[in-house]
């Protein structure tokens, strides 16, 4: 189940969506309703983007589950860094490994579909055709950890407390084409949307998560929280210690286990993450049984490090399977409002000093492809040069765009990965003099102040350090200094709230479409938040970005829009394309069940349990 609050609940804005009827009757129009044009009031209780949602309206389960898996057991995990309270929203400390994942939202989610909503705390919805309204039917079996039923008041409650100023920026901005809040009875919940509706706009309200207002009326969201919170889904703190470990359990007489988004899902009985300060510390952890999987994230542990002996006789299994799921955009992000990244051939030129193809050959063992777009793996890459379609969108915008979006299809430099990059130097050097920048005396400097080019690569993983020593490497021969400089997680998350940063080693979440999310991620209204990497304010970019939120049903509409957006970003250099791996990479130790299918969009272990007789097996080892 996707549970869609990552440190702040604008990523619960999932985006456009079209439902499966289960009745459609008419009503009286709504007053914001349009004229002359009889608005209907249809009923569902499943909801997808486009067309009808992969399970229909009647499923009883996944299909990537086994609802007669045994339940019970303990998963032993891990995390990095530390922690120290509950509240994944504050705006200060270090939130537990998980927390996220005590509240559920109103609907659940499929690894089947990219986006496409299930009943869940709700247990079906009613909409007008003209989106100017929808009912929020709650399940009335709904339960909070303590018991409390789940009112249409929480769901008020909640709506008002994310889009306070106790929440992360952009929230409030987002959400505000909610008009008003209605509670109609015990379990029903109508918003109300104003003239700035949309189809995915009110549909982003499915993805909102449910907070109970008895816990948190007497606690602040940005403030952390020292004791775990009643929450709203499968799953409570059974136990911790900050800075060391937290375990949570799965409530068995959970409200919800029955039904069909929870059935078969979350069979162990507990999890526990332990906390650790180095991942090649925590991998010997892995090795010895002390942690069940491991998501490798580095190419030359998967290519050297699994030769151990639990690897050879078996104990442990070493899996790559292929996928075709959306790619997260992930490079060297510069900090655009930094005086020395504001000049787009500066950036450029930087971008000719980063050779993938040696450091691909000699670090990564040629496992990698290197990012050419934001929507890597879906419809909205660009690719070859702009289609008429786009050309509408882009021709308005010639001469405050860069002129390369017209003429040239979006190449990363490249090399020919044997360490020689003088090519590349040249041309770096031409375009820093062309931004006035000259070498004297072995150094790059401003042609106008005398001061050396210089700035600071800020880090958050020990790991990354000798992936960027090479990049530091060609830095020196164009005259540039680069400080690496490595922070513990809390001091990271700070910095980059703050845009206290020159250039961090970055990644865009991956999208499957430009949606809401997209406009999270570039729009200059969330320069306030950590999302908005590149601190980028560019009226075109915003423009565009404005327009996909209100095209997000019309596919016709959206895909020039999205790859008119991705060709403007990519050739604005706001980062340093790096690398992605279109393959799921995990060693697990052989203790595990799993269903004989795999959902399309994730490795599908989420529907794993633990095998009785393959983990007494292990322990007899």
């Amino acid at each position: 189940m996707r549970l869609i609050i990552s440190l702040l609940a604008a990523s619960m804005i999932i985006g456009a969506v079209q439902a499966e009827q289960t009745a459609v009757t008419k009503e009286a129009k709504p007053a914001a309703a349009k004229a002359d044009k009889a608005v209907e009031m249809i009923e569902a209780t499943t909801i997808a983007l486009r067309g009808k949602p992969f399970y229909k309206p009647d499923f009883t389960q996944f299909n990537y589950v086994r609802t007669d898996a045994p339940l019970g057991g303990l998963i032993k995990d891990w995390a990095m860094g530390t922690f120290d309270n509950f509240n994944p929203y504050s705006r200060r400390g270090d939130p537990a490994t998980g927390s996220s994942g005590l509240n559920s939202d109103l609907m659940g989610s499929s690894d089947d579909d990219l986006n496409a909503y299930y009943p869940l705390i709700a247990e079906k919805i009613v909409y007008a055709s003209d989106y100017s309204q929808i009912t929020f039917h709650i399940n009335p079996s709904a339960r909070f950890h303590d018991g409390v039923k789940i009112k249409p008041s929480d769901i008020k409650f909640s709506f008002e407390k994310f889009t306070s100023g106790e929440a992360l920026p952009g929230l409030k901005e987002y959400y505000s084409f909610v008009e008003k809040i209605e509670l109609l009875d015990d379990n029903r919940v109508t918003f109300f949307l104003n003239e700035k509706r949309t189809k995915s706009r009110m549909m982003s309200l499915c993805g909102f998560t449910v907070l109970p207002e008895h816990f948190w009326k007497d606690h602040r969201l940005d403030e952390p929280l020292k004791e775990p919170p009643v929450g709203s889904s499968a799953i409570k703190v059974a136990d911790y210690k900050y800075g060391k470990y937290v375990k949570y359990e799965t409530i068995r007489d959970y409200w919800g286990k029955d039904l069909p988004s929870m059935k078969g899902m979350m069979n162990e009985g507990e999890i526990q993450s332990d906390y650790y300060r180095d991942s090649t510390v925590a991998f010997e952890a892995f090795k010895a049984g002390h942690i069940d999987k491991w998501n490798e994230n580095t190419a030359k542990r998967w290519a050297t490090g699994y030769d151990f002996p639990a690897i050879k006789d078996g104990r442990v299994l070493k899996i790559a399977t292929p996928h075709q799921i959306p790619l997260r955009g992930q490079g060297f992000v510069f900090n655009t409002k930094k005086a020395l990244f504001s000049d787009i051939r500066v950036r450029k030129g930087l971008a000719y000093l980063m050779d993938f193809e040696w450091m691909n050959k000699n670090l990564f063992y040629n496992q990698y492809i290197r990012v050419n777009s934001f929507f890597m793996n879906t419809d909205y890459s660009a690719t070859g040069l702009p289609s008429q379609a786009e050309l509408k969108i882009l021709e308005k915008y010639r001469g405050k765009i860069p002129d390369e979006v017209f003429t040239e299809e979006f190449k990363p430099p490249t090399t020919k990965g044997d360490g020689n990059i003088r090519s590349n130097l040249r041309q770096a050097l031409r375009l820093f003099k062309a931004a006035g920048w000259v070498v004297k005396n072995q150094k790059l400097i401003n042609a106008k102040t005398g001061k050396q080019f210089e700035f600071e690569l800020l880090l958050v993983s020990p790991s990354m350090e000798k992936v960027a020593l090479p990049f530091r490497n060609n830095l020196e021969r164009a005259g540039i200094k680069m400080d690496v400089r490595t922070v513990d997680s809390s001091q990271y998350m700070n910095r980059t709230i703050g845009h206290d940063y020159d250039m961090i080693s970055g990644s865009y979440r991956a999208n499957p479409y430009p949606s809401s999310g997209t406009h999270q991620m570039f729009h200059s209204k969330s320069v306030g938040s950590s999302y908005n990497h590149a601190n980028l304010t560019d009226p075109v970019v915003d423009e565009i970005l404005d327009a996909i939120l209100e095209v997000q049903e019309d596919e016709e509409k959206l895909r020039p829009l999205g790859k008119a957006l991705d060709r403007i970003l990519m050739h604005s250099y706001i980062m340093i394309p790096q690398w992605n791996i279109s393959k799921f990479r995990m060693a697990h130790w052989n203790k595990f069940g799993k269903p004989e299918k795999t959902p399309r969009y994730s490795q599908g272990d989420g529907a794993w349990w633990i095998d009785p007789k393959k983990a007494a097996a292990l322990k007899t080892n």
